[in-house]
């Protein structure tokens, strides 16, 4: 297979580009490498994958059309895994138009290159923002989801409704993922772990939100790219029972599919950081603090669906996934913290 891989030098884009390549197909990863946030850990990841024979990455904004129009005619790929994206919920408060420039546009070029180049299925990120409102537990794919609380869930919501009309126009094979607090090696710094991580080492204290009483579905990266790419080889397919009178948000009479990947098992954010402390043998500052505008205040996956129908199963506790992680930290920063 000739895969696309967006967001390849991203956290999950690189992981998932990682296995692809460890099992034998030929991976062309694509990514822009802005400065949300540190590039220098985008160019390791990079680093990593440039090793292998059957990967070369393209460097082009997934908003330029005339680049990603030239890229699809020029490779002619089997399948496309989307996982590039301007990610963040609160960033996405501060600087909306990144999201709309990265998520709506440039998932349009990413479907309308799909779409006249033949590719086989399109896999793609989407979010456990898009619940947003919901509290309704565990979230579940069959639930309604109109009623986000950031603009970052609703361009994740708007990613679904894009492809899910490309599936009824085209017939084109889409499959959205909805992910649920992603953590390991090789992590995004702005996210908790490796904020948490940093702020420890350093003697500084962490910010705590929701005075530390949230809940989240973290899945270790192992698993999710073992879900990515099970799901990416089972090729999307109409739901031969749904019912227009009684629409399953989930499925269609369309070749589509929406499934929640996540950890099935919410923690407790200070159990998370618990864990943190144990792996650093250092105690953490805590600046406990109120909810943040936009958040949630829990997280849970309901992933049955994708157990049923490709055998996800996640395995990582989390004091192994937390310990892979302070390993992976203290080795790829060591000179920093000598």
């Amino acid at each position: 297979m000739k895969i696309l891989v967006t967001g390849a030098a991203g956290f999950i884009g690189f992981h998932t580009s990682k296995l692809l390549l460890e099992r034998g197909d030929t991976v062309v990863g694509l990514d822009n490498f802005n400065d949300y946030y540190d590039v220098r850990l985008k160019e390791s990841r990079a680093k990593v994958l440039a090793d292998f024979d059957g990967f070369r990455m393209a460097r082009i904004d997934l908003a330029d059309r005339d680049a990603m129009e030239a890229l699809f005619a020029e490779e002619q790929f089997d399948k496309v895994i989307n996982l590039a994206a301007q990610a963040g919920v609160r960033y996405s408060i501060e600087n909306p138009h990144s999201y709309i420039d990265s998520n709506i546009v440039g998932f349009l070029n990413i479907l309308e290159g799909c779409r006249h180049h033949n590719v086989q299925h399109l896999t793609y990120a989407s979010s456990s923002s898009v619940y947003g409102a919901n509290t309704a537990m565990p979230f579940s794919v069959h639930q309604n989801v109109d009623h986000p609380l950031a603009l970052y869930g609703a361009t994740k919501k708007a990613n679904e409704l894009m492809a899910h009309t490309y599936s009824n126009l085209y017939n084109l094979p889409t499959t959205g993922l909805r992910f649920f607090t992603v953590y390991g090696p090789w992590g995004r710094p702005d996210m908790a772990l490796f904020l948490f991580t940093r702020a420890i080492i350093q003697g500084k204290p962490i910010d705590v939100f929701n005075y530390g009483k949230h809940k989240r579905d973290f899945t270790y990266i192992d698993d999710i790219v073992e879900g990515v790419i099970r799901t990416s080889d089972k090729t999307a397919t109409p739901n031969e029972h749904w019912d227009p009178a009684n629409p399953d948000p989930g499925t269609s009479r369309a070749p589509y599919r929406l499934y929640n990947i996540g950890n099935q098992q919410p923690v407790e954010l200070m159990d998370y950081i618990g864990a943190i402390e144990k792996y650093l043998g250092k105690t953490a500052q805590k600046n406990l603090l109120p909810l943040q505008p936009g958040d949630v205040p829990d997280t849970w996956a309901d992933t049955q669906a994708l157990a049923d129908d490709v055998g996800y199963q996640p395995s990582t506790p989390i004091e192994t996934g937390v310990k892979n992680f302070v390993e992976w930290y203290l080795e790829f920063y060591k000179d920093e913290l000598t």
